[in-house]
């Protein structure tokens, strides 16, 4: 059968008709699935005959894209406390309704999540599970405490928009939550010690949190005092490139490609100066002492190396 032209993107009819599979305008506003993410057990046949039957209707003409879905990420399994896939053989199946009943929903998801990279099959740990929870009750006692709107210090500031950064990026990536739920950590470190807390700061928070454990969220962006709208239906916070760069950094000092020490320079450092660095270094100097220096190697932000026979 010779292949039939797509249908064209242009308005059709209504899909509830005899007379076609659906709707053109339909099909085209749907069109082909962004974000494909399935596990071992149902992925591989799902996506087999999702795919022939698409492939088989853009043959005839009835849908207008070759391929149904535009990406796909392997979702790893959750295995039972012993190692071993859940089952009630083995008696190793955690209900999530006991979870939810006992920690809540933004925790058992948020475990989940943490629990390590979405590809990666991974046993679960209920002591991991009460770990999560404390850790969104560490949140909600930071805002608990008083909220100024005077403007945040700038080491907050710094580490507030590098999480913004961080986390949309992680986000991004489908695959990343764990690592992204890392920074939320290493942010509420920072807040957790303060007397007073910043509402800029916990404007840009509140919303980071609220995809990983959305009823926490919607709850403590109420008690900021807005009170118009859902969380859910706000913008997502933006980052400041000026203020994720970093001043300093551990640039390595290498002789031959072997550690040999290291020591934090400005991050903008010029290689003559990162040399001069090197070379001045105590260690760095007993290893170069009536050694000759053939070359010296320098990459920006990370390390210098000094090749010597």
């Amino acid at each position: 059968m010779p292949d039939a032209k797509p249908i064209p993107c242009r308005n059709g009819q209504d899909p509830r008709n005899n007379s076609v599979l659906a709707g053109a305008d339909k099909i085209c506003y749907w069109n082909a699935v962004d974000l494909y993410i399935g596990g071992a057990e149902h992925a591989v046949l799902h996506l087999l005959y999702a795919r022939f039957w698409h492939k088989f209707l853009y043959d005839i003409g009835m849908v207008p894209t070759k391929e149904p879905f535009l990406k796909y990420r392997y979702q790893g399994m959750i295995l039972g406390e012993n190692g071993e896939k859940m089952s009630k053989s083995r008696g190793n199946v955690i209900n999530p309704d006991d979870i939810v009943a006992e920690y809540g929903a933004d925790s058992m998801r948020l475990y989940e999540m943490f629990m390590g990279p979405l590809e990666s099959s991974k046993p679960w740990n209920t002591s991991g599970l009460k770990g999560i929870s404390r850790f969104l009750e560490k949140i909600w006692n930071i805002f608990e405490q008083p909220v100024t709107d005077e403007a945040p210090p700038g080491h907050l500031l710094k580490i507030t928009h590098k999480t913004i950064k961080k986390i949309t990026e992680d986000i991004l990536s489908v695959s990343a939550f764990n690592t992204a739920i890392s920074q939320m950590m290493i942010l509420s470190n920072e807040l957790s010690g303060l007397k007073k807390q910043y509402k800029e700061i916990l404007d840009a928070f509140v919303h980071l949190l609220a995809p990983f454990a959305p009823h926490l969220g919607e709850e403590l962006w109420e008690r900021l005092g807005h009170k118009s709208g859902s969380l859910a239906q706000q913008p997502w916070p933006q980052y400041n490139n000026a203020l994720v760069k970093d001043d300093e950094k551990e640039i390595v000092f290498q002789i031959n490609g072997k550690l040999r020490s290291k020591k934090i320079l400005p991050a903008d450092i010029s290689e003559e100066q990162a040399v001069n660095e090197a070379l001045a270094d105590e260690q760095i100097r007993k290893w170069i002492s009536e050694k000759k220096i053939i070359k010296k190697i320098f990459v920006p932000g990370r390390l210098v190396n000094i090749v010597i026979t």
